[in-house]
């Protein structure tokens, strides 16, 4: 019964969940960006030049996972196989057969086959096209969607923590800790932190891990000021007061009875952190200092576009791609801040939330 209790949502937590499945726009953003996320998480069994699964001589073979010489399909080259040549896909299908995915290319596979120059138009190959280099333009959307969502995924995370951290801190001590902490943060949020990427881009090699780092350091002043105002509220209601003169430690009236509250107004702020996130690394890749070259970024299609305007397929994609992403976590976005928002009318006949 316990863990029953502990599952059960409350009678504001149910009214808030109601109201945001009340926002039709924000329940279809919801279902097609999870279905979106779904469908890119495993791309490479979606958009790969390995195949699935190879039959061969009897024998189960799993490329996806291992790495198999060509001398194991009968060639002659000690060196991992290389699936999408002709020589070796007519190897395995003369004592067996494989399974490819749906888009027979990688982020990084480059067609050689191509029967018009690169950048190549849409066609029954390449459903987007190719870019410049001969690869396949829906792969590396694929490929790049994942890879922006998850990157800004951990930066909001990153964000979220010290942003947390740092506002209970200020609002719940008041003071000195808060006077001292509100002229270091305005320091900090004075320096331009596209920049501070550009410069730092152009001294060490850039990777997903150094620009989430750098990012996170300047991402979390946006949630400061709202935790920060929340602690400053609670910090003087009598539950609290009550709490503290009972004797329970300041780490736990933090945790247990002001943070719940502060998380509510942080919870609708957090999509916009990720919206953010993902123009930031778009704008970088496509000035070109963000991640290392090559890499499936929607910003280095975005340049892609710029660059070969006689492609309009290419700017025609990133536009879409970019354009249905940031929709998408906005309109979320807006559901949630309406579900939390108190002066929100959340019931209605219909259960619908009203605006």
């Amino acid at each position: 019964m316990a863990n029953i209790s502990f599952f059960r949502l409350s009678p504001l937590m149910r009214r808030r969940l109601d109201a945001f499945r009340g926002n039709r726009r924000a329940m279809v953003a919801s279902a097609l960006f999870l279905a979106l996320l779904l469908v890119t998480l495993p791309a490479e069994m979606i958009a790969n030049d390995t195949p699935l699964v190879v039959r061969f001589d009897g024998q189960w073979y799993w490329p996806l996972f291992v790495d198999y010489p060509e001398t194991a399909f009968g060639g002659f080259l000690p060196t991992t196989a290389l699936y999408s040549d002709p020589a070796v896909q007519a190897l395995i299908h003369a004592r067996g057969w494989l399974i490819q995915p749906p888009i027979p290319f990688s982020w990084q596979s480059i067609d050689m086959a191509l029967d018009t120059p690169a950048p190549s138009p849409p066609s029954l190959a390449h459903w987007l096209g190719t870019d410049d280099q001969g690869r396949d333009v829906l792969a590396r959307v694929i490929h790049g969607f994942r890879l922006s969502v998850l990157f800004a995924g951990l930066v909001t995370l990153g964000s979220v923590l010290i942003g947390v951290i740092v506002g209970a801190v200020q609002g719940y001590f008041g003071g000195r800790v808060d006077l001292v902490g509100q002229r270091v943060i305005e320091l900090w949020a004075g320096l331009p932190m596209l920049f501070i990427l550009i410069i730092l881009s152009s001294l060490v090699v850039p990777s997903v891990w150094w620009l989430a780092l750098i990012m996170i350091a300047f991402s979390w002043l946006g949630l400061v000021d709202i935790v920060r105002a929340e602690f400053l509220r609670a910090r003087n209601l009598d539950y609290v007061r009550a709490a503290r003169a009972m004797g329970l430690p300041a780490r736990l009236i933090m945790w247990r009875h002001v943070l719940p509250n502060a998380m509510v107004s942080t919870l609708t702020f957090l999509p916009f952190i990720f919206t953010g996130a993902i123009t930031t690394l778009t704008a970088l890749d496509f000035l070109g200092f963000g991640l290392p070259p090559g890499s499936p970024s929607l910003g280095e299609l975005v340049a892609q576009g710029k660059n070969n305007l006689q492609a309009p397929w290419l700017g025609l994609t990133a536009f879409m791609t970019l354009a249905v992403l940031l929709s998408l976590l906005i309109f979320i976005g807006e559901g949630l801040r309406d579900a939390f928002d108190p002066r929100h009318a959340v019931l209605s006949v219909g259960g619908r939330a009203s605006s």
